[in-house]
């Protein structure tokens, strides 16, 4: 017999280390297929994806979610072993259970329920599943599948995506929207030299030093009143140790924005372009855009999420933009309202990862509470 636990069971056994799917989504489709689900594969190597669908009319509701996990780490600091899933005193514990099989085993679960109870549903229901959320090939998971759908013309009308976002209690948080998120790698050329002739080198460090310090100290903007004012954080820098006597001839940094609605990727490129060019250096600059940032303000699906969290939990969620990117920052600029909805993010890439049962069982009947509020009329 079905349960969350013999879903996510199966889940956290596959040893899905991102890229990899591991026979994840084999076991999902199989799963889904016995409902009805029609399935298309949408894989690009390493990852894989898929979207399935059951109906043909709108509204159609998606789910969305991911099946590869981080890396388990030393596995001698785990008190279980984090590719099976052992339960203590009402806790599940194993990597994904949190991030993100937890969600997805709740989705199964929700979607099994609402179709044996409701079977003649109005609209479709749907799932756009990613080998590749966690890791560097983010671009061939989601946002690959988001392009194939949007060419084929299939548009879902809402997104749930099973991110965790609550932080004390399922359903306290609601994630609206995430900020954007634009990685550089800068290559500054000197010349290398003896540290007693600095007059016959070209130090990079100190000259790309005064541009570092005043990027570090920019107010970019304020935020707003869904965002927090912009953040670039330095992540890398490497220069020189070869020798205490000589003048390194290059230096690499690598830095990344968060960034708000107040911004845009190609003012935030042209701002740090012109500091760098305020001190008279021309580095080379490789750019990476991971996400623009996204807002759900209000529509269907956030009221509806909104209600339902309420009349489950007798709790009012906070509406909230805090935390990294999610996969939510592809499928929103389709024109499609988004939230992300899951379970306590507490433990999420720990070792003795975990998740209480009883939580996965509230998140299941929120999704299914929202696809009676989204599907049936």
């Amino acid at each position: 017999m079905d349960s969350i636990q013999s879903i996510l069971s199966k889940l956290i056994a596959f040893q899905s280390i991102t890229p990899q799917d591991a026979g994840c989504q084999d076991y999902l489709i199989d799963f889904l297929e016995t409902l009805d689900f029609q399935i298309e594969r949408f894989d690009q190597t390493p990852v894989s994806n898929f979207f399935a669908r059951r109906g043909d009319t709108a509204p159609l509701l998606v789910f969305a979610g991911h099946t590869d996990v981080v890396a388990p780490g030393d596995e001698s600091q785990w008190h279980t072993p984090p590719f099976t899933l052992e339960e203590k005193a009402g806790i599940y514990y194993g990597r994904g259970t949190a991030d993100m099989k937890g969600s997805i085993a709740s989705m199964m679960m929700a979607t099994l329920r609402f179709i044996k109870t409701h079977p003649q549903f109005t609209g479709s229901l749907g799932f756009i599943i990613t080998s590749g959320e966690e890791g560097e090939h983010f671009d061939k998971g989601t946002p690959y599948v988001m392009k194939q759908l949007h060419n084929q013309g299939i548009k879902p009308d809402y997104c749930i995506v099973g991110e965790p976002s609550s932080t004390a209690l399922v359903g306290d948080v609601i994630k609206v929207g995430r900020r954007g998120s634009l990685s550089a790698k800068v290559l500054l050329q000197g010349k290398q030299g003896h540290v007693a002739y600095p007059h016959l080198a070209e130090n990079p460090i100190h000259r790309l030093s005064p541009a570092l310090a005043e990027l570090a100290q920019y107010q970019w903007d304020k935020g707003n009143a869904h965002f927090p004012p912009t953040s670039l954080q330095m992540t890398e820098i490497h220069s020189g140790g070869q020798g205490g006597n000589i003048i390194p001839g290059d230096l690499r940094l690598h830095f990344n924005i968060r960034y708000s609605t107040e911004q845009t990727a190609a003012a935030l490129k042209a701002a740090v372009i012109n500091c760098f060019n305020k001190h008279q250096l021309h580095p080379s600059i490789e750019w990476r855009l991971n996400g623009e940032p996204f807002l759900t303000q209000n529509g269907r699906l956030l009221d509806s999420s909104v209600e339902v969290i309420k009349d489950i939990t007798g709790r009012t969620p906070d509406l909230s933009t805090s935390g990294g990117t999610s996969d939510g920052r592809f499928i929103a600029p389709y024109g499609i309202e988004v939230i992300e909805l899951g379970p306590v993010n507490a433990t999420i890439h720990q070792i003795n990862e975990h998740v209480a049962s009883k939580d996965l069982e509230i998140l299941s009947t929120l999704y299914y509470g929202l696809c009676e509020k989204l599907l049936l009329g």
